[in-house]
């Protein structure tokens, strides 16, 4: 009788981030994965922004898709760095006045701060390329490389557009052109 042995992850999986280092979970259940993968989706059609197509898109839901972004990254990080990620900080004249786990308690506040000018911003700020990185990478980590399969990233490519065709060379053509066709 064969015999095979599984290892499983024990430590965690470190995105280290500029000086920051970020944990994530050494091993995540598929079913775990493809729930905060699904609350990911859920919330970019709910925006209305397809994450594969982010061209033209209003700053505001941006804001919004990062906030979901951030969330499924938070899922799968260890404690630390999942409060991290998700923390809102409420700033006056660069000074932080008060951090929050949710959008609406940080608006909530920043609208309470004396004399006005106070603005929610992200505890740990990162540029858009770092979060579209990292969502990658765990991808690669705990869904075996491949976005889930409710991922429009996963779809059959569009056809092309109607309307004239490209004036490119068509290898089907050759370099004799026959009459009549």
């Amino acid at each position: 009788m064969a015999t095979k042995d599984f290892a499983l992850n024990t430590e965690p999986h470190v995105a280290q981030v500029g000086d920051t280092a970020l944990e994530f979970q050494p091993e995540v259940m598929g079913d775990d994965f493809m729930d905060a993968y699904s609350e990911l989706r859920d919330a970019q059609q709910a925006i209305g922004v397809n994450l594969d197509d982010l061209a033209g898109v209003d700053p505001a839901q941006l804001r919004q898709v990062s906030r979901a972004l951030r969330g499924f990254l938070g899922h799968l990080m260890l404690p630390e760095s999942a409060e991290l990620i998700t923390r809102l900080d409420v700033v006056k004249a660069g000074k932080v006045v008060g951090s929050f786990a949710t959008v609406e308690d940080a608006e909530e506040a920043a609208a309470k701060v004396k004399g006005g000018g106070a603005r929610v911003v992200d505890g740990l700020r990162l540029p858009d390329r770092v979060l579209a990185e990292l969502l990658e990478w765990v991808v690669e980590l705990y869904g075996g490389g491949q976005r889930p399969p409710m991922s429009s990233g996963g779809s059959a490519t569009s056809s092309p557009p109607v309307g004239r065709p490209g004036t490119g060379a068509s290898r089907s053509k050759g370099s004799t052109r026959t009459r009549g066709r």
